[in-house]
C-alpha cells in the first residue's frame, strides 16, 4: 500500500489548477450566446443546443473517461481531453454554420471536458489521499474549479468585448492546452493509490451489475441529474436573462463571479462536512434551499441586490453537491471502480444539463420568458430535497465489516 499523499503537495495543486482550467473556460460560454448567435442570424436556441450537447457528450463520454483513468491511468485519459478541448474550441471559432457549432462547442468540447475535469480528477484525488482526509480533498478540487470560474469568467467577457468572440475561442483554444503540462504529476496515479483492499478483486462487470441493482445508487442518480439541470440552465441563460430585464453584461459577470467566489466557500464547507457528518443528509439540505432560493429569487422583484443575493446564496450551494455525491460513490461501493460508477452518475447530472440548457432556449422562443423553467428547476430541487430522505449511505454488505 502506497502512503497518502498530503493536501499540500504538487499531485493535488496539479489537480486543482487543472480543475481551474477546465470548470473556467467551460463556465464562460454563456457570454458566447448572444454574439454568435447574432452573427450567425440564428435564433438562441441553435447555439444552445450546441451547449445542450456539450453537456450531453460530457455526459456520455464520462463513464468511458473513468473507466479508461480505472484502467490505463488518469494522465493518459487528461491528455486526451485536453487535445479534445482545444480542438473543439479551434473549430467553434473558424465555424461557418450550425453544423460546426454543434460539432466544436458540442460534441468535441465535451469529450475534452470529460476527459480533464471531475470525473477523471476526482476519483484519482479519493484513491490518492487517507480516507479522513477525502471529503476536503474532494471539496478543494471542486472549490478550485469555481476558482477557476472566478478567474476566467470576466477575462473572457473581456476579451469578446475587446477583439470579438472567434479571437477569444481561440486564446482559449490555447490555454487549454496547458492541461497537457498538468498531466504528468497522475503518471503514477494507480502506484499511489491510498487503499488497497478486497475491493480489487471486483471486476468492472461485476462492479457494474452490483451497482445497477442497488436502488439506492439510482436515487443519487436521480438527484445528480436535478442539480445538471439547474447548474447548466443557469449558467447557460443567465446573462440573457439579465439582459432581458436591462441590465448591463457586467451585471452578469459579476452575477456569474460572485457564484464562482462564494462556492469556493460552499465546496470547502460541505466537502469538509462531508467527511463528519450524514452525505445524503447535507445533500437533501442543499437541495431544499436551492428550492427556496429560486422560489425567493423569482417571486421578489429582480432588482441588482437581488441578482446579486441569489448569486452569493446561488453560489455557495452551487457545487456543494459534488463533494458528498461523489463521496458518497466511494462510501458505497469502494475505490477500486470509482472513476466509472461516478461517471455514471455524472452521465445523469448531464442528462439534466441537456435538458436545462436546451428547454431554456426552446421556451424563451417559443414563450419570450424562462419563467417556466425557473419554476421547474424549484420545483424538481423540492422533489430531489425529499428523495435524499431514504438513500441508505451505508457500505454494500461485500464492504461491510465481518461480525464477529
Amino acid at each position: 500500500m502506497s502512503k497518502p499523499v498530503k493536501l499540500l503537495s504538487f499531485v493535488v495543486v496539479s489537480a486543482c489548477v487543472l480543475l481551474a482550467i477546465n470548470f473556467g473556460m467551460r463556465a464562460s460560454f454563456g457570454f458566447f450566446v448572444a454574439p454568435i448567435s447574432s452573427d450567425f442570424g440564428y435564433g438562441r436556441e441553435v447555439f444552445a443546443l450546441s451547449l445542450a450537447l456539450q453537456n450531453l457528450c460530457w455526459g456520455l463520454f464520462q463513464p468511458i473517461a473513468g473507466a479508461m483513468a480505472d484502467r490505463f491511468g488518469t494522465s493518459k485519459t487528461i491528455y486526451m481531453g485536453s487535445i479534445a478541448y482545444a480542438l473543439g474550441l479551434y473549430i467553434t471559432a473558424t465555424a461557418d454554420s450550425y453544423w460546426g457549432l454543434h460539432m466544436g462547442a458540442g460534441i468535441l468540447v465535451g469529450m475534452g471536458v470529460a476527459g480533464t475535469g471531475f470525473g477523471v480528477i476526482l476519483p484519482a484525488l479519493a484513491r490518492m489521499v487517507s480516507e479522513e482526509k477525502r471529503g476536503l480533498a474532494l471539496g478543494l478540487g471542486t472549490a478550485a474549479g469555481s476558482f477557476g470560474q472566478l478567474l476566467v469568467i470576466p477575462v473572457a467577457q473581456e476579451f469578446i468585448a475587446a477583439y470579438g468572440w472567434q479571437i477569444t475561442l481561440l486564446i482559449l483554444a490555447g490555454g487549454s492546452l496547458s492541461m497537457l503540462l498538468l498531466a504528468r504529476p497522475f503518471r503514477n496515479d494507480g502506484q499511489q493509490s491510498a487503499v488497497v483492499s478486497q475491493e480489487h478483486d471486483q471486476s468492472l462487470s461485476e462492479a457494474l451489475k452490483e451497482a445497477g441493482g442497488h436502488v439506492h445508487y439510482w436515487l443519487l442518480i436521480a438527484g445528480f441529474f436535478v442539480c445538471g439541470f439547474q447548474l447548466a440552465f443557469i449558467t447557460v441563460h443567465m446573462p440573457a436573462y439579465l439582459s432581458d430585464n436591462g441590465f448591463d453584461a457586467k451585471v452578469a459577470v459579476i452575477s456569474l463571479s460572485l457564484i464562482g467566489l462564494f462556492n469556493i466557500f460552499g465546496c470547502l464547507l460541505f466537502g469538509s462536512w462531508s467527511g463528519k457528518y450524514s452525505k445524503k443528509n447535507l445533500l437533501g439540505i442543499i437541495y431544499l434551499l436551492r428550492a427556496l432560493a429560486i422560489a425567493g429569487f423569482m417571486l421578489t422583484p429582480i432588482t441588482t441586490t437581488s441578482v446579486y443575493l441569489f448569486s452569493i446564496v446561488t453560489g455557495f450551494l452551487w457545487l456543494a453537491t459534488v463533494p458528498p455525491t461523489s463521496g458518497l460513490v466511494a462510501q458505497m461501493f469502494g475505490l477500486r471502480h470509482m472513476g466509472t460508477l461516478y461517471g455514471i452518475v455524472f452521465l445523469n447530472h448531464q442528462l439534466g444539463s441537456f435538458l436545462g440548457v436546451w428547454l431554456g432556449g426552446y421556451l424563451y422562443d417559443t414563450t419570450g420568458s424562462y419563467d417556466n423553467v425557473w419554476w421547474a428547476a424549484a420545483a424538481i430541487a423540492l422533489v430531489t430535497a425529499v428523495i435524499h430522505i431514504i438513500i441508505d449511505e451505508r457500505p454494500i454488505s461485500r464492504l461491510r465489516p465481518v461480525a464477529v
